[in-house]
């Protein structure tokens, strides 16, 4: 930052302590304190950024940019009636991160039939879901070919879709119970391999 080649910097997968810590080591030695945090955030992954970070958007004007909306593609119906051949989970590696990814599915399962009312598809309500939240500024997709990345572009036009009705029926689908950090799939893997 001194040397002019950032001028902010955030972080990535911090719990709500360490963004804190840091944001008061930086205020007491006059430094930036980081102004963004990257993490996971879907309608199926709901913890850090509607319960943990809460209490840091207006205190410390922390922003979002999140990761992952269609929760590893659980949230795109194409894993309803298995692992399709070359898909992320196929690979075990990709596998690892969601161990009860089967579970996931048979949750996002209960949003077919409100995407099929708005008429739009399960990732656009999703993409549009994350979008819709006004603590997030930023959402990174994975799309791996030009069709996925149409259809989460998609999600934008969709974006009017997401009333504050739709969102309690998307909560009465798939209950939001805050609950104590737990490692994800990403917080494993560093702890394994470094």
């Amino acid at each position: 930052i001194n040397q002019g080649w950032a001028f902010y910097w955030g972080t990535s997968q911090w719990s709500a302590a360490e963004i804190i810590e840091a944001c008061e080591i930086a205020d007491r030695l006059g430094l930036i304190r980081p102004i963004v945090e990257q993490t996971i955030y879907s309608i199926l992954d709901r913890n850090k950024v509607e319960f943990e970070y809460v209490d840091l958007y207006k205190k410390y004007k922390l922003g979002l940019t999140t990761w992952s909306p269609l929760a590893y593609g659980a949230l795109t119906g194409k894993y309803s009636a298995g692992t399709p051949e070359g898909s992320r989970m196929a690979n075990p590696l990709f596998k690892s991160f969601s161990p009860d990814f089967a579970e996931r599915v048979a949750k996002a399962d209960k949003l077919k039939p409100l995407a099929e009312k708005l008429g739009i598809s399960m990732a656009e309500l999703a993409v549009a879901w994350c979008v819709s939240n006004e603590n997030v500024s930023t959402v990174m997709i994975g799309a791996k070919t030009l069709e996925q990345l149409g259809q989460n572009l998609k999600a934008l036009e969709a974006l009017e879709k997401i009333t504050p009705e739709v969102k309690a029926e998307i909560d009465s689908l798939i209950p939001f119970v805050p609950e104590l950090s737990k490692p994800d799939g990403a917080e494993m893997m560093r702890a394994q391999f470094l």
